[in-house]
């Protein structure tokens, strides 16, 4: 293992990217316009997966992968002494949502076999081969239709397929993680810019991430109209064929059912418990004490990701409109990865 090639190939690929995203369509050399192929090529595949969706991806891990953050990350871990092999069952419901594992993977000493989802094929095999590029050869990995021959997985699905990886997996050593979401609490003072922050948290990858809010409470005598006003900036999404027909979907049922909700025409706002809303929907619920949400959190622990909310509020939370800025010792489910795969 050299993991210094390792980390300055990331910090190269860090460059490309900034490079490549910087630049005008009208600027592009051969190599931009072969990278632009394939973001439209992973979006004719997949709709959701807009380029500009994919970009914004991109950019995030261009802001992440600079050598301080890598080598803050890494200083608390050892990597193996032991290169295993490790399959990675991938998610595709965001962009590269699998990067951050098989990046974890590689710097701890191991070798990445790699089931890509098949909503998310080409992005994730295009930065690795970036990066082994970068790295001068020095990162071993491999794609595979079928997990054969691996001595521990991390693995992504639904409640309903962690379920049968569960099962499936149950001797080996293993990460299974299932569906997650998140939650904002409103203080009631927020600023208009703030809750534009907010709408970056709820609507940013259309609402399909698990980093995503679909669950907020608001305080007794906040004003709806607030909260539609401030989207404004992401009506554009009813643009979207396929958002827009789970909007369609979604409001015909309320409206057969003679539910109470509140629409702007792209999004629904419906006083609902859950903490699961459907695509297009934001469950609401007004709080008259911050005890109640905290036990709704503490009663949810194991499904939200992530809570979004002020500072004075005092949860255990990130700031508003920082939601899909995930750090690199943030993970998926709150299990350190990087700790599992120093003992494997």
């Amino acid at each position: 293992m050299n993991i210094e090639n390792q980390v300055l190939g990331l910090i190269r690929l860090s460059g490309y990217l900034k490079e490549f995203l910087s630049k005008k369509t009208e600027d592009y050399n051969d190599n931009d316009v072969n990278f632009e192929l394939l973001l439209k090529k992973s979006e004719i595949e997949n709709p959701w997966f807009t380029i500009e969706n994919q970009k914004f991806a991109l950019q995030q891990w261009a802001d992440l992968l600079t050598e301080d953050n890598i080598k803050d990350w890494l200083k608390e871990y050892s990597p193996s002494t032991t290169s295993k092999r490790v399959g990675l069952i991938l998610a595709g419901n965001i962009p590269l949502v699998g990067f951050h594992d098989v990046i974890s993977v590689v710097l701890s000493n191991h070798i990445p076999v790699i089931k890509l989802s098949s909503k998310d094929r080409y992005m994730i095999p295009f930065l690795l081969k970036k990066w082994n590029e970068f790295s001068e050869g020095n990162i071993q990995f491999e794609f595979v239709e079928k997990l054969e021959n691996f001595d521990a997985v991390i693995a992504t699905g639904s409640n309903n397929t962690a379920r049968y990886l569960e099962y499936y997996f149950k001797d080996r050593l293993n990460i299974i993680r299932k569906n997650r979401t998140s939650i904002a609490v409103l203080k009631g003072d927020e600023t208009d810019e703030e809750l534009q922050l907010l709408a970056k948290d709820i609507f940013q990858y259309f609402g399909l991430g698990c980093r995503n809010v679909t669950r907020l409470f608001i305080p007794q005598d906040f004003v709806i109209d607030r909260l539609f006003e401030n989207f404004l900036g992401f009506q554009d999404v009813i643009n979207h064929n396929k958002y827009a027909n789970n909007y369609d979907y979604n409001r015909a049922i309320y409206l057969l059912n003679q539910d109470k909700f509140w629409d702007n025409n792209f999004v629904m706002l419906k006083e609902d418990d859950k903490l699961f809303s459907p695509l297009s929907v934001i469950n609401f619920s007004r709080y008259s004490s911050l005890e109640d949400v905290k036990n709704f959190i503490a009663e949810n622990e194991e499904n939200i990701q992530c809570v979004v909310a002020k500072d004075e509020l005092g949860l255990d939370s990130i700031r508003l409109g920082e939601a899909q800025n995930p750090g690199l010792n943030t993970y998926a489910d709150n299990v350190d990865t990087m700790k599992f795969l120093e003992v494997i």
